[in-house]
């Protein structure tokens, strides 16, 4: 029988909090089951097993990074939504560490959920959204939506390693880095 207070959706909460402590590697069950005062075996009443529980904080780290992209796109086009969508992005990812480190999971096909499948389409379709908006035709879509999404990744890793301590005005290049993608976003070029 389930411990009163324990659900699922209190162990994903906690278990993203855990990660933004101390990193997602670190989100383990006896970890949780200490803070919930319960043993390990417990919380597989609740969850199938770690990875479920990760794939669990995947979606909710999606999710809320899409509410954030989505209220700061609200109202924007253009290089404004460039860099409305990159600025959420890199505040999330700093604000949120280990929540962040979970939205870059790779996840399983065979055993993703619908809610981190709809999920992932949703960021998706926001980053679909700003390219409609530069002109970049369809068929070109999915090159343009890795190259933000590696370059946004690449440089929130980096500077959160402190990859970019060393020299220079962290800030400044951010805003160089989005005046070089809005350039390359209105001069797409055609396909070959």
């Amino acid at each position: 029988m389930p411990r009163a207070g324990v659900t699922v959706e209190r162990l994903t909460q906690a278990a993203a909090e855990l990660a933004d402590e101390a990193g997602l590697e670190n989100v383990t069950a006896s970890a949780l089951a200490r803070r919930f005062g319960v043993s390990a075996a417990s919380l597989y009443s609740h969850v199938k097993n770690v990875e479920d529980l990760r794939t669990r904080v995947a979606a909710l780290a999606l999710n809320e990074l899409a509410d954030q992209v989505t209220a700061a796109l609200a109202g924007r086009a253009g290089k404004d939504a460039l860099v409305a969508f990159a600025t959420a992005y890199r505040d999330f990812a700093k604000a949120h560490p280990g929540r962040y480190a979970a939205t870059r999971m790779r996840l399983d096909p065979e055993t993703a959920t619908d809610e981190v499948i709809a999920a992932g389409r949703r960021h998706s379709e926001l980053t679909r959204a700003i390219l409609r908006g530069y002109g970049v035709p369809e068929s070109e879509q999915t090159a343009a939506v890795r190259l933000l999404s590696s370059t946004f990744h690449g440089y929130v890793s980096l500077e959160g390693v402190g990859g970019f301590s060393h020299t220079g005005d962290v800030e400044a290049s951010w805003s160089r880095v989005l005046d070089a993608l809005d350039v390359t976003l209105r001069n797409w070029p055609a396909p070959t």
